[in-house]
Formats: C-alpha cells, sequence, structure tokens
C-alpha cells in the first residue's frame, strides 16, 4: 500500500470512526422514514451471492434456511453506525437462535483494507459475533437486496419473503417485536 492509499485509508477510517456522514453510504436514521415503505418488501429474499468466505459456519443457502425465520444484517467493521448496532443483533441472536432465529452478517466493505479476511475475522472476534457471517467483497449479495446503507437489517419470514426493512440505527424494539411475532405464529 502507497503513502497516499494509507493516508486516505487513514483519513477515512477516522471519519468513520467519529460518525461523520460519508456521501451517500451511512444511512440517516432522520431521512430513511418507515422501515416497510420500501416497494421491495414482500418480495422473495434473495440468495447470498458472490460471497468470498463464510465464517462462523460454512456456506448458507436462503432456500435451505425455509422454515426459519432469517434476520440478514449489512455490516462492515470500519463504519461506527454498525458497530454500534452489533450489540444489540447479537443480542437478537443470543435470545432467539435457540427458538429457529438465523442471524446471517453479510459483511459489505466500503474501503479496500475491509475486504481483508484476517482483517474481519479480528471484528467478529472483538464484537463477539457468534453468527455466520459472509464476506461480500464484491457487493454481489448487497446489490441482489438492492441494499444501499450501512448498517442495514432485512428479516425473512419462513416461507422466504421479506417482511421487514430497515437502515441505520435503531428500532431494535420493533425488529425484535417481529422477529417474536415470526417465531410465535410457528409455535
Amino acid at each position: 500500500m502507497g503513502i497516499r492509499s494509507m493516508v486516505i485509508a487513514t483519513v477515512l477510517t477516522a471519519a468513520c470512526l467519529l460518525g461523520l456522514p460519508l456521501r451517500g453510504h451511512s444511512a440517516d436514521e432522520s431521512k430513511i422514514g418507515s422501515p416497510v415503505t420500501l416497494a421491495d418488501a414482500g418480495r422473495a429474499a434473495p440468495n447470498f451471492v458472490g460471497i468470498q468466505n463464510w465464517l462462523n459456519s460454512g456456506p448458507l443457502n436462503i432456500a435451505d434456511l425455509r422454515g426459519k425465520v432469517v434476520l440478514v444484517d449489512f455490516w462492515t467493521y470500519g463504519c461506527i453506525n454498525c458497530v454500534r448496532t452489533l450489540p444489540y443483533i447479537t443480542k437478537l441472536y443470543d435470545a432467539y437462535s435457540s427458538r429457529g432465529l438465523v442471524v446471517v452478517g453479510i459483511h459489505s466493505p466500503e474501503f479496500p483494507f475491509e475486504k481483508a479476511k484476517s482483517n474481519v475475522q479480528t471484528a467478529i472476534k472483538r464484537f463477539g459475533i457468534k453468527y455466520a457471517v459472509g464476506q461480500d467483497n464484491e457487493l454481489a449479495t448487497w446489490n441482489a437486496y438492492h441494499n444501499q446503507y450501512w448498517p442495514a437489517q432485512y428479516i425473512v419470514d419462513q416461507g422466504g419473503k421479506i417482511v421487514f426493512e430497515h437502515a441505520g440505527e435503531g428500532r431494535y424494539e420493533e425488529i425484535e417485536r417481529q422477529i417474536q411475532k415470526l417465531l410465535n405464529a410457528n409455535s
């Protein structure tokens, strides 16, 4: 990595850690609106495509997860907004995985240094992530979901349909209620 690249990476990392908005990528809660108003809500969940590495699990396929409630979380370890959501995502996994919730973290890097498998593995360990993480270095799954923000969560019902979408931080109680509702429907 050249000096110029190192300087750019350092400046961008500092901006992410300080929570400074980067043009068009971070979700601003005040501008997102309702989580279910997106035109794609209710569509079939796309498969996980273009995943370079699966960490904490073997390869996953959305069709093989039918019958389960799936929370798909798009994140990257260099994004402070994403980092702030991880304790909530981990809490949901811990609370509901034994009842049929599958959490799939899709690590979609914004910067080249976030593509290194070893860096993602270090982040997974640092944040105590026990659920599956797919490394989406070329943003293929990101694009399949028509995602535009870090972080973003998609809840997929037992039939494989996206029933809830949210971009940004917050709405944790609403996400949990939706998961509970779907899991209770299966009980």
